[in-house]
């Protein structure tokens, strides 16, 4: 599916993007190329496959160890705050 002049300048003002007249033909390319892509990936048949975590069999993400690395300071941050209460920054009410 190739995307038309008029689809992409809809795109473009939706995206709030300005694109030249010169660059008007390599966006109109570009553009039809990926959904052409997406097209082409959707007629994929993945009926029979199953989700996995990782796209190497026996592979597992690495991660750090949770552990607390920073001292709470959350007394020394409200003490510069107009107003708390209960340990919350109290705000003017925007809603009427």
């Amino acid at each position: 599916m190739s995307l038309t002049r008029q689809e992409v300048e809809k795109i473009a003002h939706l995206a709030r993007l300005r694109i030249t007249e010169q660059e008007m033909p390599v966006y109109v390319h570009s553009l039809s190329a990926i959904v052409e892509f997406v097209d082409q990936l959707a007629k994929a048949d993945v009926a029979g496959v199953a989700p996995m975590a990782h796209p190497l069999a026996g592979q597992t993400q690495r991660l750090r160890a949770d552990e607390v690395t920073e001292t709470d300071r959350h007394e020394k941050y409200q003490a510069n705050a107009p107003a708390v209460q209960a340990g919350l920054y109290l705000v003017p009410r925007v809603i009427e």
